[in-house]
């Protein structure tokens, strides 16, 4: 059997879970672009009743009860189940695969290990070891580029380098 694949946005909506359990409304409101994970990845409500489906299909969550809506419809209560923690533990190992990826994926990640009470260092060094080959090449490759994108990708791979850096730092 092949582990499902999940989106950003499922897991965003999975570690919520892992929080405790919750429902579709309140999960909304945590990922909402003014609360802290929402500053990080910001997900519409619509969204995020979809990716609870999808977690429950892949037995990741699980419904456990329901509640009277304040305005509107019963709420159903979602908790994350064994297999859906495992998941999500195993994913906030994981770092990046590539810069690009340090804005969304690297910060949710490192929200949500916050959040949780543990110290992200692990994460942030894997993650430098990660990129290190990568962040290496771009750097001995600097030159005075007229590529636009070649300029930018070096100056990304500065700026991670030190933010790296300055997380480590910061953790230890």
């Amino acid at each position: 059997m092949t582990t499902p694949r999940l989106s950003t946005t499922e897991y965003a909506v999975l570690g919520v879970l892992a929080e405790g359990p919750s429902h579709g409304f309140a999960i909304s409101k945590q990922l909402d672009s003014t609360a802290e994970l929402g500053r990080v990845f910001t997900v519409r409500r619509p969204l995020v009743y979809r990716a609870l489906d999808r977690l429950v299909e892949t037995g990741y969550a699980e419904a456990i009860s329901t509640e009277k809506g304040d305005a509107g419809p019963n709420r159903v209560i979602h908790r994350v189940t064994r297999p859906g923690r495992r998941r999500l533990n195993q994913w906030l190992t994981e770092p990046a695969l590539h810069v690009r990826d340090l804005r969304i994926e690297f910060l949710l990640k490192l929200t949500l290990i916050r959040r949780s009470g543990h110290s992200p260092l692990d994460l942030i060094r894997d993650q430098r070891t990660a990129l290190d080959q990568t962040l290496s090449a771009l750097d001995e490759a600097r030159t005075e580029p007229d590529d636009h994108v070649e300029l930018w990708r070096q100056h990304n791979a500065i700026a991670t380098a030190a933010y790296l850096n300055d997380l480590e730092d910061l953790y230890t």
